[in-house]
């Protein structure tokens, strides 16, 4: 069917529109426009468009929209999906897990707002729905970035028979999760405790006063994870590209790479402490670190296990 042609044009498209929104929300929350609405949700201040916004509800009420647009395309992707593919297909379930977790980001922030959990406010629990938000995230573009291979004619991914190397992955994964997530309240502390005059060491000393919130404490953290986190899947790149061959050695050098430029990129968040550009960078390269990390499983889990023929030589004769 010639319509089926669409699909991964449209799969693709959904996963860069939703970056977009992605960090198109984190200028809400440097903005301190997460209040632009009031605690109402999902009107604005009561009423479905704003009468005579302020700067604040204006950003707000347009990171709505384009939300609400990003649900409307996760939908069309269903509906081509099923239309297209048939029965057992997975692309019809990387669309069905897109549109639910589109659903529970939206449902996500409902809470946010619903709680007063914006703006300027300090209370522990923003913390923590914070590195939830960011979870989900996450996960819902990895589902569409999965969708949009599937769709392009990538294999389905085997998840039986995988032994160490699946196991790997998952803590990998895992790690890549909560990595993001303590990144989300470090930048929350960031935005609502900027860091003190002086050095680094200053500010770590400053977070753990006896004064200092729960969302401080935690701040310490993300660079921590990030080290470990790194480290880790730089070495599973390795053991991945061992046990499976040159499919993986091109996502095993982008992950090298994105790894160094994120580095960077936080170790100047923290110099210049943490300006608004500088957060939307590093949230951009977190999100493109998470879509590499997703493509260097995906390549491993689906490309052929290494022979004692296709291994690389150990040695070479005289």
């Amino acid at each position: 069917m010639w319509v089926g042609r669409w699909l991964p044009a449209l799969a693709w498209g959904v996963l860069a529109y939703n970056i977009l929104v992605i960090l198109w929300g984190a200028v809400v929350r440097i903005t301190g426009a997460g209040a632009g609405c009031g605690e109402h949700w999902p009107l604005c201040n009561g009423v479905v468009v704003p009468q005579s916004p302020t700067l604040h509800t204006i950003i707000e009420f347009s990171h709505r929209l384009t939300s609400g647009l990003s649900g409307l395309l996760a939908i069309s992707l269903v509906a081509l999906a099923m239309l297209t593919r048939p029965k057992g297909d997975p692309v019809r379930l990387g669309a069905w897990l897109s549109l639910a977790l589109i659903v529970l980001e939206g449902l996500v922030g409902g809470v946010q707002v619903l709680l007063g959990l914006t703006a300027n406010s300090t209370n522990p629990a923003r913390g923590f729905v914070q590195g939830v938000h960011l979870a989900n995230t996450f996960a819902l573009m990895g589902a569409l970035l999965l969708t949009a291979v599937w769709a392009s004619g990538g294999r389905p991914v085997r998840l039986r028979g995988q032994g160490w190397l699946g196991a790997a992955a998952l803590v990998g994964l895992l790690l890549m999760l909560v990595l993001g997530m303590a990144g989300a309240v470090t930048a929350l502390g960031d935005l609502l405790f900027a860091p003190s005059n002086g050095t680094p060491v200053d500010t770590v000393k400053h977070d753990f006063r006896t004064t200092a919130t729960i969302i401080e404490n935690l701040r310490v953290v993300h660079p921590i994870l990030a080290f470990v986190t790194s480290g880790y899947l730089l070495w599973f790149a390795g053991r991945a590209r061992e046990a499976r061959g040159e499919g993986v050695t091109r996502w095993q050098y982008a992950l090298g790479g994105i790894i160094g430029a994120q580095m960077l990129a936080g170790f100047a968040n923290v110099v210049l402490k943490a300006p608004g550009w500088m957060q939307l960078t590093h949230l951009l390269l977190a999100c493109i670190m998470w879509l590499v990390t997703v493509m260097l499983t995906y390549s491993a889990l689906t490309a052929p296990a290494r022979t004692a023929s296709t291994a690389p030589a150990t040695g070479a004769r005289a």
